[in-house]
């Protein structure tokens, strides 16, 4: 990306800096992440990447930016090609996995934003992310309920925090293993166990 990254227009140069930041999250603590660091990864001096990013908060928030868009937007449209809402939280479930394992990063900077002190905009930006979730997760398990696939009794909302809690586990076993490999490969035993713990018995 260096030299590449010297003459590219105002959006791909934005863009770009997103990529080199998700990127860095992979390899190190977020919270360790310097502009000098990501300009260094670009191939860029600090002056130029701060004509474009007047802060780190703001390089931070254009991160949260596209993680919100482009998750949502995914799961959004695995959940339309599914035939049932259990089949729609199965496909949602496996492509946050599969968004989670391409751009590993990202949980790292999700956890480190929620655990820093006081009240910034990118960890707002991320408390937003997980309440548009949990309302996509809350809409697919009242309709699993209403058409007979969940139990009758279900507590929706332990049900959507646990499937976020799920994610969560599997994602914290990675890291710690230090095999991203090893998400894909537990996460449908693990929905498995998941599934048979809300639907319906009857």
């Amino acid at each position: 990306m260096s030299g590449h990254s010297k003459h590219l227009p105002a959006d791909e140069r934005r863009a770009a800096t997103v990529e080199a930041v998700v990127d860095l999250a992979a390899e190190q603590n977020p919270s360790d992440i310097t502009t000098t660091a990501i300009a260094q990864r670009m191939g860029l001096t600090q002056g130029a990447l701060f004509r474009h990013f007047p802060t780190k908060d703001a390089i931070l928030q254009a991160v949260m930016s596209w993680v919100t868009e482009r998750l949502l937007a995914r799961v959004d449209k695995a959940a339309e090609g599914t035939t049932s809402p259990v089949a729609a939280l199965e496909a949602v479930f496996m492509t946050h996995i599969d968004f989670v394992s391409e751009h590993p990063g990202v949980p790292r900077m999700l956890f480190g934003e929620l655990q820093r002190p006081g009240e910034t905009l990118p960890k707002r930006m991320v408390q937003t992310l997980i309440q548009h979730y949990g309302e996509r997760l809350h809409r697919l398990l009242e309709a699993g309920k209403a058409q007979g696939e969940l139990d009758a009794g279900l507590d929706v909302d332990a049900a959507a925090v646990l499937f976020i809690g799920t994610i969560q586990g599997l994602v914290m076993q990675s890291l710690l293993a230090g095999k991203v490999c090893r998400i894909r490969r537990d996460a449908p035993a693990v929905f498995a166990i998941y599934r048979r713990g809300i639907e319906s018995t009857k």
